[in-house]
């Protein structure tokens, strides 16, 4: 997606994947895709360990283009409304593009694409809505939440453990409203595999179902 040439030790973000923070080339190799040149790399990210990754299909930037995104624990804090103070043209054309001109709480509760995707099936989007259920609000997963959310490979860099929990809050009722809706059409299109797929979640999972169900 790129058509520059990386090579080992530049530190890049996977605009795609910015939860997994900046990350380090530690091996870089010429290939091509569909008769077009591009690179196979491998790098090892802060957050997401070592991966291999084609030029041809990620969408990779130079770490020091996305600020708001590395692992750096310094800097000044952003201003309250937006997430990034970029600190040039192409760091702030870059925010404009990755955030959208999103305030912090619109950014930090809205759920990812795949969970409201009218493209995929109920069952698809019922499927991710539900792994969303893996992140809990304390600890280490509150980060990795955190990170998902606002790209920013150290969460804790910009914002405090307080905030972060306010934040988490409101994704849960986002999310738990999704779920209500999905599971609605998830049923409507295979009763079958609703039902399976619930009875493979956890109990807490299903006693929400059931609360959301009678609420109706």
């Amino acid at each position: 997606m790129t058509s520059k040439l990386f090579s080992v030790g530049e530190k890049v973000v996977h605009a795609g994947k910015p939860e997994w923070g900046s990350g380090s080339i530690t091996g870089a190799t010429k290939t091509t895709q569909d008769g077009k040149p591009c690179q196979l790399l491998t790098i090892r990210f802060d957050r997401a360990g070592l991966k291999t990754i084609s030029t041809a299909f990620a969408n990779l930037v130079p770490a020091d283009w996305a600020p708001a995104m590395a692992s750096s624990s310094s800097g000044d804090a952003p201003a309250p409304e937006k997430f990034v103070a970029a600190t040039s043209d192409k760091e702030a054309a870059f925010a404009a593009k990755l955030l959208g001109g999103e305030d912090i709480r619109s950014r930090m509760t809205r759920l990812p694409d795949a969970a409201t995707d009218p493209f995929t099936t109920p069952d698809a989007r019922l499927k991710f809505v539900l792994g969303l259920f893996r992140f809990k609000p304390q600890g280490g997963s509150l980060l990795d939440w955190a990170a998902m959310q606002s790209g920013l490979a150290d969460p804790l860099s910009r914002f405090n453990r307080h905030e972060l929990e306010q934040f988490f809050d409101g994704f849960v009722i986002v999310r738990d409203a999704q779920l209500k809706k999905v599971v609605a059409e998830a049923r409507k299109a295979d009763p079958s595999a609703t039902s399976r797929l619930l009875a493979a979640t956890a109990p807490g999972v299903q006693q929400l179902v059931r609360r959301l169900d009678a609420m109706r």
